[in-house]
């Protein structure tokens, strides 16, 4: 019975991750997708481009719920069913591959920053300070989001293991920081080009170049029909 409750933790933190907030406030505040300008992320770094903050924060702070509150549930009303924080840390890293992988989204998903930070905050709110304080200070030095992201992710699983020891639970976070990694992949070779957005940069919505390219096709095909 154990293992059944197990799967319907992990299941269920995996389809609350899947929720895409970037794309559902954009739909529903009548902005472009975030999916088809600057980065092309969902997330509200990419959201903030758009030039619409109420958004932004929108997605910033559901991003994050949506990785605090399952592991939440999980640490409050998993130990009626032998759950405890050993599956609350792997619930917090399902969230966050539905995040990268929503299922309601072609799988196509954001980063994961905003969703680590809620997940890490609830797992052990010391070390969620800890890794976004460290966030705030490559932030406010370097302006570089994507370059505080990837520090803040590597010294994660690190103030982990070093001030609270290790455990299965830093299985968990260290899976979830190489994926976090990974996933800034290009905004790392930008960042070795010198050519990566810093924060409050915007970029045009939706794509200028891309609307300009079909109305020449369309204009094409209105002379075709006229010949």
């Amino acid at each position: 019975m154990q293992t059944v409750w197990i799967v319907v933790a992990l299941l269920g933190a995996y389809l609350v991750g899947s929720l895409s907030f970037a794309v559902i406030f954009s739909r529903a505040m009548g902005l472009a997708d975030p999916r088809s300008y600057g980065s092309k992320n969902p997330g509200a770094t990419n959201v903030l481009r758009s030039g619409n903050r109420k958004a932004a924060i929108l997605t910033l702070a559901f991003d994050a719920l949506k990785g605090y509150v399952p592991v939440m549930l999980c640490l409050v009303y998993g130990p009626r069913v032998g759950l405890g924080a050993t599956v609350a840390a792997f619930v917090g890293l399902a969230a966050f591959i539905g995040h990268l992988y929503p299922v309601f989204f072609r799988f196509q998903g954001g980063k994961g920053v905003a969703t680590a930070a809620g997940v890490l905050m609830a797992v052990n709110p010391l070390l969620g300070l800890a890794t976004m304080l460290s966030f705030a200070l490559i932030v406010a030095f370097s302006r570089y989001v994507s370059l505080a992201s990837i520090v803040a992710a590597v010294f994660a699983p690190f103030y982990q293991a070093l001030i609270w020891g290790p455990g299965l639970s830093l299985l968990a976070l260290a899976a979830m920081s190489l994926l976090l990694v990974w996933r800034h992949e290009g905004n790392i070779r930008k960042l070795l080009a010198g050519t990566e957005s810093r924060l409050g940069s915007k970029a045009t919505t939706p794509d200028a170049g891309a609307k300009a390219s079909a109305a020449a096709k369309e204009a094409r095909q209105a002379r075709k029909g006229h010949s």
